[in-house]
């Protein structure tokens, strides 16, 4: 008992909330703000200039493909050049490709552009989330991911709705004006968050500190012989990380059907607030990732998914009757974001977790990968459903990817996810 309070009272003592911390959740806030308004507002845009929804839809699929390939190429990238060298290029090209249409209206020029913001956009926020890590303490690694997420959740709500707002102004390129601002403001972030060279700035028990500490008393020795022996496949994809990754990967189809289709359901229903749903959504996930100090890192994981998905369920079963009642469809957005809340922290925690410090960067870009198929794939095949079957059906798929998440991670998660992971090396 002793030993348990004193371990108790040492977590309660490292300090998460330092100015490294918050920077990179500012960043983070600012980089998903982009990201959502420039998918929310582009075709909006597009309209304003007389094109159709199918240009605004290849250029989507451009934007998706171009983010994707950037997911691969910046695992190895962040751990060997630099958590803060990715970050601030990512910065740079978010910058440039939102700018440019300010002054540039060539179709053309808008499809670089839109290559250029999804490329900045993946490598922005995939070495922002191996930064997070790096800056945290050990013992609360799990609890500072659910707050690192506020940024994401904030972005949710606030970045559509500040996109539509401006490109519906005179003139509409004041979308890419703002938007290229917030980017801006994501560069200066950046530039505050520079630590790989001062690790006092780090946490006691922060693994990155503790790892590069310990190469430095070795006399930055590396063992070059790991490295030159990596296969292809292991270099740009860190397999340890997948009893995280492929959880999310199967339940954030769910997400990938509240994003692009939740808004058009409750549109089809006659609700004229069908973006309130969004709103109660990003509200509950801000509410539970403040609260998940109360259960990350201290419950098991597998228990801590089993109500991410029961809320997740109980959230859709909610959207299903919601077609009868508008408020039942608005309240379903509760149960659905304490889900999206607690999973996403959860299972990039343990994919974590699950690797060596020094691929963190690779296991982020494999994590994050997996929401991006996730979504994107699951969000086409949901359009095809729902016209040859409708919402209704829809729904009753996206309730069996939320169960079949959960059989997923009782396999994949390490010892059942019964204990919680220890970091490798």
């Amino acid at each position: 008992m002793a030993d348990q309070a004193k371990t108790t009272k040492n977590r309660q003592s490292e300090k998460l909330w330092t100015p490294l911390f918050i920077f990179i959740i500012i960043m983070t806030l600012c980089s998903f703000m982009v990201g959502q308004g420039l998918n929310s507002g582009t075709s909006v845009y597009l309209n304003h200039l007389g094109q159709g929804a199918t240009l605004a839809g290849i250029l989507a699929a451009i934007f998706s493909a171009a983010a994707g390939i950037t997911r691969i190429a910046c695992g190895p990238l962040i751990d060997s050049a630099g958590r803060v060298v990715v970050m601030l290029g990512g910065t740079i090209f978010m910058v440039v490709g939102t700018a440019l249409p300010v002054f540039v209206s060539d179709i053309t020029i808008f499809s670089l552009c839109r290559i250029l913001q999804g490329i900045g956009f993946s490598a922005a926020t995939t070495a922002a989330a191996t930064a997070a890590s790096d800056v945290l303490p050990l013992s609360r690694l799990g609890e500072g991911v659910g707050y690192y997420g506020l940024g994401q959740a904030l972005a949710m709500s606030i970045g559509p709705a500040l996109a539509l707002f401006l490109v519906n102004t005179n003139p509409p390129e004041n979308l890419y004006l703002g938007l290229s601002a917030m980017a801006a403001l994501a560069l200066v972030m950046t530039l505050l968050c520079r630590y790989e060279k001062n690790l006092k700035r780090l946490p006691e028990s922060s693994t990155y500190r503790l790892r590069m500490e310990a190469k430095q008393k070795k006399g930055k020795v590396e063992n070059k012989e790991t490295h030159k022996d990596e296969g292809f496949l292991h270099r740009f994809f860190e397999l340890r990380a997948l009893p995280g990754m492929l959880p999310m990967l199967v339940l954030s189809p769910a997400f990938g059907f509240g994003i692009f289709f939740m808004g058009l359901y409750g549109t089809s229903l006659g609700y004229v607030n069908a973006g309130l749903f969004y709103t109660v959504s990003a509200i509950a996930m801000i509410v539970v990732r403040l609260a998940s100090r109360a259960f990350m890192d201290k419950v098991a994981p597998i228990k801590v998914m089993t109500g991410a998905v029961l809320c997740g369920v109980v959230g859709f079963v909610m959207t299903y009757f919601g077609a009868q009642n508008e408020i039942l469809f608005y309240a379903a957005g509760i149960p659905y974001g304490l889900c999206l809340g607690i999973a996403n922290p959860l299972n990039q925690a343990v994919a974590v977790k699950n690797t060596p410090a020094e691929r963190w960067g690779a296991a982020n870009a494999l994590f994050l990968l997996s929401n991006d198929i996730g979504i994107g794939v699951a969000s086409a095949v949901w359009g095809v459903v729902n016209d040859l079957a409708g919402f209704s059906t829809t729904i009753v798929c996206v309730i069996f990817c939320i169960v079949a998440s959960l059989v997923v991670a009782w396999f994949a998660y390490p010892n059942h996810g019964l204990t919680e992971q220890v970091p490798k090396g």
